[in-house]
């Protein structure tokens, strides 16, 4: 893990880049668990989003979850076409930050610091799994409960009542929660108002990487930004209509609007 100093600063103060109306904070990896875990010693909570491209394509054509992704107090980009349109509009950012990459340091620091982590969602066999090959790893981690309740997009009020009536049992200082967008940010919002010391991150299908149910993209895969196609051909009957028919046309929009804004500033610096 990082040898740096685990100074935390408020998230209004973090370095920031603004990708279509979307902040992205200039982070890497090690700063962003760095910062999560200073946090945590000073009593603070917060919620992280790692946002690919469909978590952009929604941001600029869907009011709600506009407002909804806004909330947050931290986004870090997780999808190559993100941190590849900030470098053509002139903006750099420190690495991309996959959020089922992330999970695992932010793992092996909870064991190291006691910090109890609780796993929220994915399937009832994944979730149970994937608690497992945590806890085989590292012995030593407070895992203070793993579940996988049906929920609603958006929750309803029953759906959120039952969560916290397990949470509050808890109180965990890390809440991974892999229920897929927008349903998991959907309930984190709800959340965040009545656990304001927990850091939330929204996980996706990261239990069934754990339990070893999905295997990742290879490492070339991922460099070139492609890890798109391997997940797709894992889950083609859900991912397909999402990554071919939403996704890659609202790419062909971000590119040319990331030169726009490149070319807008060069001329506005004459």
């Amino acid at each position: 893990m990082s040898n740096r100093a685990t100074t935390a600063f408020p998230p209004e103060t973090m370095p920031t880049v603004s990708l279509m109306g979307l902040r992205l904070a200039c982070i890497d990896w090690r700063g962003l668990v760095d910062h999560i875990f200073a946090s945590l010693g000073a009593g603070c909570g917060g919620w992280l989003i790692t946002a690919n491209l469909d978590f952009l394509r929604r941001y600029v054509c869907d009011p709600e979850a506009r407002r909804l992704y806004d909330t947050a107090e931290i986004r870090v980009a997780d999808g190559m076409p993100l941190v590849w349109a900030c470098w053509i509009q002139g903006d750099r950012l420190p690495d991309r930050v996959p959020g089922s990459s992330l999970v695992w340091p932010l793992i092996e620091q909870a064991a190291r610091e006691g910090r109890s982590v609780y796993l929220l969602g994915g399937a009832p066999g994944v979730n149970g799994r994937a608690a497992k090959v945590l806890v085989d790893k590292y012995p030593s981690l407070k895992l203070c409960g793993a579940s996988s309740p049906l929920i609603d997009s958006p929750p309803s009020s029953r759906d959120v009542e039952l969560v916290l009536a397990e949470l509050a049992k808890v109180r965990p200082d890390i809440l991974l929660v892999g229920l897929g967008s927008p349903k998991q940010e959907q309930l984190i919002r709800v959340l965040r108002e009545h656990l304001p010391s927990t850091w939330m991150v929204g996980v996706g299908i990261s239990f069934s990487f754990i339990a070893g149910d999905l295997k990742r993209a290879p490492a070339w895969m991922c460099r070139m930004g492609i890890e798109w196609v391997h997940r797709m051909i894992q889950d083609p009957r859900r991912l397909t209509k999402r990554y071919l028919v939403d996704d890659l046309p609202f790419a062909l929009r971000l590119f040319p609007h990331a030169l726009r804004v490149r070319v807008q500033r060069a001329h506005e610096r004459g």
